[in-house]
């Protein structure tokens, strides 16, 4: 219902009081608000307004958390048996090199947190304040007592405050008092505010809009008071983080079984437990991918950094692994497609035209006054709808210097736009006259409703309408009514309205519109358009965008009379709905879903919310979007643009695409380690790999899979191919074959190496410590190439972006030194039981890697063109 208060309607009723202006006292004080000097120093006075709540892990618990990882608990335990068989020297240098690999998981891990910490500072509760004499839009962390705040349907109050302006006015209070009404409020006019002048931190803005004077803040708000605490982004597990959790904790399963087994077989066949132990524990370290975890962790929270430098934030960690299988998009017009900058650009009464392009310079028609008079009435005084702001601006521009502009009438009451009647009226009290007058604007049909008119008048309407529409023009009906008893009806029928004429606004298209909805054709997504608009309207500026237009457009009142099985025989070719409810995108949501489609969705009101929170990724906007929308969401467009949107996509798939490289490279670096740590067991040769190496592996493997990976571009035609299915598999067949082919060639190489070395070893003493130094030279050497072949799939191996070919030459040239200081350093040498290989050796070695790096290439090929074929 469209009242305002409990009371009844009229001048004794509470929709009277709430509506008046403050006194020009309490304007003057707070109208420029703070100024931004005063601002900062309460602020760190008061500290920010924010509630104590969960944050992320401290430096502490990180680091142990990084301690109780499996591969260092399993270090440590190497670390002890070298300290039982005497080697101490050993023992200590490992312990060492654990210390370095824990410091760089730390620091990746540490790298992830400070992205969410950034994040979520920017999803924090925004609030539109006046600062310096202007209205700006700033962090709710960032009020302070004495900050003007203005607020409006949809908003989560920020602070807690008093209302020196309410126009229609309710909140729902019931985070705080239980009750389930929202509670009309007014303006404290003088004196004290009772509570019905006071909004308090965390309840929600259900209608009208009002503005308050913040009292208090953070800890010290109603809500800080009760213990009560804000939502903010939080670390959620992904469903490829479960996945991966499963497949570390099953390989980590069968890894150290099968270690125990080695442990037994070793000790029982060459009579030396301790030994056996340790290649027991080394074959477990070799095996178990503990990397992965942290890849994941860090790619998805560095992707929604970057999100965030797009000026697309993700509130929920796992809308960016979902993007990529984004199939349909279903997105708003106003403010998405268009600019939302709306002019008044034509008006239409029975008796005359006025069009701004054609009439600039030239006065506004007097038959004409009348319209625009009411229009602008109709409207708030203090607009937020981008339509109201324009027809005021029209309004003081066009009747500047006339009677038809009123600043001295009160605003007595007004009847909200409902679903029910999709138009609203506003009474107003002329100082000179007992009559109330109103006025109503909305859509054409309704106005049309209200008005009772005759059928030849209505198709007359009816058919200006359509002709406006078919120009892109968002059209609304404006009436005009008396009324004069003291008690105001209930229904905005009640009153006899005449009808004036229309109103036309344009909204352009934005610019880069046509050219982001192209590249979702080529992606294979689809776009549709839902509005509230007329028809005409959205077809002409779907025709605009690039959207199709071939198929019917399908209408809110058509929409309600079919049945879910009708629905969805339509949804194929329709992309465009017009004059849709809220109610109606949630239920076009969930059709698009029922058919197994992976669907983003773009809304900023209210109302907006469930079909948000239904949406596999909802969207909401940033600018003009309501506080609910934005908690409802999964991103939030920082600048209202669907180019975006289309940005958000390609950074889902490049991020699940890298992914995926990651992986294959662990796969393929994994498979050697595994096969050095347990066939020279086997086959009764001495131990080839030792923990010490396999640490030194670390500190390749992690920083290559978290920076080197990370940081790649999106393939070329990444944006040309359909969406990935959306149960597609991390680690499904594609990526174990990939990895396997490298990873098991790599080993035959390797084993090839260790066998010619003891082969051509001049004395039996070196033959051992100098094939092992061979083997892992070309194991390193080869690793690296591993990496330069899998950054990608799809370009060139020289190929990349400037930040990623500068990650991969550091940990390259980084790798090299360490391995060079190894080679030089005796004892660090003695550490990795190596022997000091000749330079014709280190040559064949080279030789040897060069080998890898081309059976890698020839892998990424064949297997490149077998799946080709087969797409």
């Amino acid at each position: 219902m469209a009242q305002a208060g409990p009371g009844p309607r009229g001048a004794g009723g509470a929709g009277g009081s709430m509506n008046r202006d403050p006194p020009a006292s309490a304007t003057s004080s707070i109208a420029g608000g703070l100024g931004e000097d005063e601002a900062a120093r309460r602020l760190q006075r008061d500290g920010p307004n924010e509630l104590p709540a969960s944050r992320p892990r401290s430096v502490l618990r990180l680091a142990r958390e990084v301690a109780s990882e499996p591969m260092f608990l399993l270090l440590v335990a190497c670390g002890a048996i070298y300290m039982l068989i005497g080697d101490a020297q050993e023992a200590l240098m490992l312990l060492g090199f654990v210390f370095v690999v824990m410091g760089i998981s730390f620091f990746q891990q540490r790298r992830s947190e400070r992205a969410l910490d950034a994040l979520r500072d920017l999803s924090s509760p925004q609030a539109l304040v006046f600062r310096d004499a202007m209205e700006r839009r700033i962090a709710a962390r960032e009020l302070v007592v004495g900050d003007v705040v203005l607020l409006a349907e949809g908003d989560r109050v920020p602070a807690d405050m008093d209302l020196v302006e309410a126009s229609n006015l309710a909140i729902d209070e019931s985070l705080l008092t239980g009750e389930s009404m929202p509670a009309a409020k007014e303006a404290a006019l003088s004196g004290p505010a009772a509570d019905t002048a006071r909004a308090f931190s965390g309840t929600l803005v259900t209608r009208g809009v009002g503005r308050g004077r913040v009292t208090a803040t953070g800890g010290r708000s109603a809500l800080g008071r009760i213990g009560e605490s804000l939502a903010g982004i939080a670390v959620e597990s992904t469903p490829i983080q479960q996945e991966t959790r499963r497949v570390v904790k099953q390989v980590a399963a069968v890894g150290l079984a099968l270690a125990g087994v080695l442990a037994v077989a070793y000790g029982a066949t060459r009579g030396d437990w301790l030994h056996g132990v340790l290649a027991g524990l080394t074959f477990a370290m070799a095996i178990l991918p503990e990397e992965l975890p942290v890849i994941l962790t860090l790619f998805l929270g560095l992707g929604a950094w970057r999100l965030a430098r797009e000026q697309v934030l993700a509130r929920s960690i796992p809308a960016i692994e979902r993007l990529g299988a984004t199939t349909v998009l279903c997105v708003d017009k106003t403010g998405t497609l268009t600019a939302n900058r709306m002019t008044v650009q034509r008006l239409w009464s029975e008796e005359a035209v006025y069009d701004r392009s054609a009439s600039a310079g030239h006065l506004l028609q007097e038959e004409l006054h009348g319209l625009l008079e009411y229009a602008v009435l109709a409207s708030h005084r203090r607009a937020f709808d981008p339509m109201e702001s324009a027809i005021a601006a029209a309004g003081q521009q066009l009747l500047a210097g006339t009677e038809h502009l009123h600043a001295e009438w009160t605003l007595i009451d007004d009847y909200p736009l409902s679903r029910e009647m999709l138009a609203m009226s506003r009474v107003w009290q002329s100082p000179d006259r007992r009559d109330r007058l109103i006025a109503a604007k909305g859509a054409p049909e309704a106005i049309v409703d209200l008005c009772h008119m005759e059928s030849p008048q209505a198709a007359s309407v009816a058919a200006q309408v359509r002709s406006m529409a078919r120009d892109g023009l968002r059209v609304l009906g404006v009436a005009q009514a008396t009324f004069g008893a003291e008690s105001l009806p209930e229904l905005q029928h009640d009153f006899e309205f005449r009808f004036l004429g229309l109103v036309g606004l344009e909204d352009p298209v934005r610019p880069d519109v046509p050219r982001a909805i192209a590249e979702c054709r080529e992606a294979g997504i689809r776009v549709v358009m839902m509005t509230g608009d007329h028809s005409a309207t959205a077809i002409s500026v779907a025709r605009q965008a690039g959207l199709s237009v071939d198929a019917p457009v399908i209408t809110g009142i058509e929409l309600a009379a079919l049945s879910d099985a009708q629905l969805q025989a339509r949804l194929d070719g329709t992309n465009i709905f017009s004059r849709v409810q809220p109610d109606q995108k949630l239920r076009l949501v969930r059709a698009f879903g029922a058919r197994g489609d992976v669907v983003g969705m773009t809304g900023d009101g209210v109302n907006d919310a469930p079909a948000l929170k239904a949406a596999d990724i909802g969207v909401a906007m940033g600018a003009r979007g309501t506080e609910v929308a934005r908690q409802a969401a999964a991103l939030v467009l920082m600048n209202d643009d669907f180019a975006s949107l289309v940005t958000a996509v390609r950074y889902g798939r490049r991020v699940f695409a890298n992914l995926r490289n990651a992986i294959v490279f662990v796969v393929a670096a994994h498979v050697p380690i595994v096969g050095l740590s347990v066939i020279p067991v086997l086959l009764g040769w001495p131990m080839l790999l030792m923990p010490v190496h396999i640490l030194f592996l670390q500190l390749i493997i992690d920083p290559a899979c978290s920076v080197v990976f990370e940081a790649q571009p999106l393939e070329s035609d990444a944006m040309k191919t359909p969406p990935r299915r959306a149960d597609q598999r991390l680690f499904d067949g594609v990526v174990l074959i990939r990895g396997l082919w490298q990873g098991i060639g790599l080993l035959a190489l390797l084993l090839g190496v260790y066998a010619g070395t003891r082969y051509v070893a001049s004395t039996e003493v070196d033959r051992d410590d100098l094939a092992r130094t061979l083997t892992f030279v070309v194991l390193v050497l080869s690793n690296l190439a591993l990496i330069q072949t899998n950054r990608s799939w799809g370009r060139s191996a020289g190929s990349g972006n400037p930040e990623s070919n500068r990650q991969f030459a550091w940990i390259a040239m980084g790798t090299i030194m360490l391995l060079g200081s190894v080679l030089a350093v005796p004892e660090i040498s003695r550490l990795f039981s190596f022997a000091q290989p000749s330079l014709l050796l280190l040559l064949a070695a080279l030789g040897a890697s060069t080998l890898a790096w081309l059976w890698f290439e020839c892998v990424k090929w064949g297997l490149h063109q077998r799946l080709w074929r087969v797409g």
